[in-house]
């Protein structure tokens, strides 16, 4: 690996502005900076899930993979016109996500978040996908975004979604499900 952070604080930070890849700097509450910043929540997130014991070990690779390829997709809006997330980044996600879907009972309810606490951190998780998904989005109306990184945050919200409910199932929890108000 090439670069590494001797030195974390640079001051050069201190005018509001950041420091993109390709050497620009922009305002820190830019669309690219807070997709930036929604990804690396995301990531956090995952941390904090594999973090919880007892998950098993091809939900830790699966979650550890999606990990790094999250960190590709930050170095990839850190450098404006690179790419890093692929179509088959995506396709692997499908899969995995229809393998988990296919041993899961049909949905017939929506479901509230929680059950278990690994599929209430995966929740949460899921949620802070989809907030990195609509910055990904209003970055890409202001300026060009790989369609395959915008498809990769789509398709990993229903995957995390899916393992939501996979989690509950594999520690014997059920899902919660939403009772709606009688009407009055």
């Amino acid at each position: 690996m090439g670069f590494r952070l001797s030195k974390i604080y640079t001051r050069t930070g201190d005018d509001g502005s950041t420091g993109l890849g390709d050497g620009a700097r922009v305002a820190k509450h830019s669309a690219r900076i807070e997709a930036l910043g929604a990804i690396d929540e995301l990531n956090s997130q995952l941390g904090l899930l594999l973090a919880e014991s007892g998950l098993a070990t091809e939900t830790q690779a699966m979650l550890t993979r999606i990990q790094h390829e999250l960190f590709e997709l930050g170095g990839e809006l850190s450098i404006p016109n690179y790419t890093r997330i692929t179509l088959q980044m995506v396709t692997q996600l499908e899969q995995e996500l229809d393998a988990l879907n296919d041993a899961l009972p049909p949905l017939k309810e929506f479901i509230l978040p929680g059950g278990s606490r690994a599929a209430a951190l995966c929740h949460v998780a899921r949620a802070v996908c989809r907030r990195a998904e609509r910055r990904l989005t209003s970055l890409a109306q202001q300026e060009a975004v790989s369609p395959a990184a915008l498809m990769y945050l789509n398709r990993l919200s229903d995957l995390l979604f899916v393992l939501c409910r996979a989690l509950n199932q594999a520690l014997g929890v059920p899902d919660v499900l939403w009772v709606p108000r009688e009407p009055t």
